[in-house]
Parts: structure tokens; C-alpha cells; sequence
């Protein structure tokens, strides 16, 4: 069995490429919609939010664990693994990374994530180690998560279209030709990204993550559709309505609520 856990809606993107690649395999997914976002939070509260989702998600006996969120998996990952030694916790910062640099022709990357996460200079760094010559150029990009989460996801909405022009501004002065998606909640507004930045190289972190994952996990059964089980910290009905146009499925009535401080 899978865990992923994400602060809300982000982490379906990652849930999304997981079902694809592993089509036979059971799925928990933690959404903390209760305590969303994570991006501002300091330190300290974000790693004591990720203990406690991932207490949450080993209560449910997971195999693996995918960290659907950007800003964990550059504050707290390492804080992860220590306790849960026996499992594998993959982010989503190496593999996008790797990515990134495999598809660059010009050696200008752009990354665009959470404040927490560009503060932590976890992706420049991990781009550095594989490649030196790199021009990296990061951009916070704080609205995107409220947008995603109250929906603005089409590719049409002049909202999210404004906020990504003006976001995106330097990196696409910059002349970079590829873009790493530091948070999972962009790749759900991808096709605003590419309107503003068209002819770039764009690398979903939660894609990346997907596949690292798809490697680290030996299927258990063929011919069987795996089962996917839904929990969040706040009111389903938000998350459920969203979710349901992103997966392209009803999950009315499949997910519940959890008090995550139990954890």
C-alpha cells in the first residue's frame, strides 16, 4: 500500500501519475485541508505538521510513502526518514531536479514554489550538485495554492492567467527554457503556466516524484484496479467537488474527515 500526503489538493497531481504508473496498487491519500498552506509556515510548524501526517498515513500500514509537498520535502524530509528508517519516503526535489537537468539546452532553469520552499534553496542547491554552470532563477509564487484550492484551475481564468504573468515575469526575461513546478499544486495549473511561458520545458515535480517512485515499488498483483482511500483535516465537501474535476471521477462520499492532531 501507498501513502501520499500533501497540505491539500496539490498532492493529486502526484496521486494522478502514481494511479497511472501503478495502476493495481492500493492508495492512501492525506490532504491537511484544515492547515493549508504550508508554504508560510515556519520551520518548526511544518515539520510537526509532517510527523503528523505521516503518523497518520503508517496508522494505515503504508509500504512507501510519496511526500507530495513541495515544502516538506525541502524542510523536513530528512526529519521523515530518521524516524521511519524502514521505509521509503521519496520527495519530490531530487527527481525534478534530475529532470530539469536532463532537459535544458541553455543552462537556465527556473523554479517556482512556496516562500518556505525558495527560502530553502533546496532545489537550487540539488541542481547545483549536477551541474555547477546552472543560472537558476526562483520565484515564490504564494497565490498559486488559494487559487488551486478554490478552484481557479481552468486554463481560461483570467485570475490565475494574471497572477501567473506577473509571477512568472522575470523567468521568462530570464530567457530560461525549462521550469521546475517546486510545489505539487501547480502542475494542476499547468496550461496557465505554459499561456505565459510558451515553449518552455515544464518539469511536474509530482510527474518526477511518480516515476521515482514507480521504480522503488515492486507491483503486487496484474489485472486488479487498485483502491483509493481519501482523508482530510477539514469539511470534505471543498475537496471533494475539486478533486472530483481534477481526477476526472466522482469521490462523493469517499472521503472522511481525521483530527489530525491525534497523530
Amino acid at each position: 500500500m501507498i501513502g501520499i500526503f500533501d497540505s491539500g489538493l496539490g498532492g493529486l497531481s502526484a496521486l494522478k501519475e502514481v494511479r497511472r504508473l501503478l495502476p493495481s496498487e492500493d492508495i492512501v491519500y492525506f490532504g491537511d485541508t484544515g492547515r493549508v498552506p504550508y508554504g508560510s509556515r515556519s520551520k518548526e510548524t511544518i515539520t510537526k505538521y509532517a510527523l503528523q501526517d505521516l503518523n497518520f498515513l503508517m496508522s494505515k500500514q503504508v509500504d512507501a510513502v510519496l511526500v507530495a509537498c513541495g515544502t516538506i520535502s525541502s524542510i523536513a524530509i530528512d526529519t521523515l526518514r530518521n524516524k521511519y528508517p524502514s521505509i521509503p519516503i521519496i520527495g519530490v526535489v531530487d527527481s525534478a531536479a534530475e529532470v530539469a537537468v536532463s532537459l535544458t539546452k541553455n543552462k537556465k532553469i527556473g523554479v517556482i514554489a512556496t516562500s518556505s520552499t525558495i527560502g530553502s534553496h533546496s532545489f537550487e542547491k540539488k541542481l547545483l550538485s549536477l551541474d555547477n554552470e546552472l543560472d537558476i532563477i526562483q520565484t515564490a509564487c504564494p497565490l498559486f495554492v488559494p487559487l488551486v484550492e478554490n478552484g481557479f484551475i481552468s486554463p481560461d481564468n483570467e485570475v490565475t492567467h494574471l497572477v501567473a504573468k506577473q509571477y512568472l515575469a522575470e523567468i521568462k526575461a530570464s530567457g530560461a527554457d525549462t521550469l521546475i513546478l517546486g510545489c505539487t499544486h501547480y502542475p494542476i495549473i499547468t496550461e496557465s503556466i505554459a499561456r505565459v511561458l510558451p515553449g518552455v520545458n515544464i518539469v511536474s515535480s509530482s510527474k518526477a516524484a511518480a516515476d521515482t517512485l514507480s521504480q522503488m515499488v515492486q507491483p503486487t498483483e496484474i489485472n486488479r484496479l487498485g483502491n483509493t482511500e481519501y482523508y482530510v483535516s477539514d469539511e470534505p465537501y471543498g475537496f471533494e467537488k475539486t478533486a472530483s474535476i481534477f481526477l476526472e471521477t466522482k469521490i462523493h462520499d469517499k472521503v472522511t474527515r481525521i483530527d489530525i492532531e491525534k497523530y
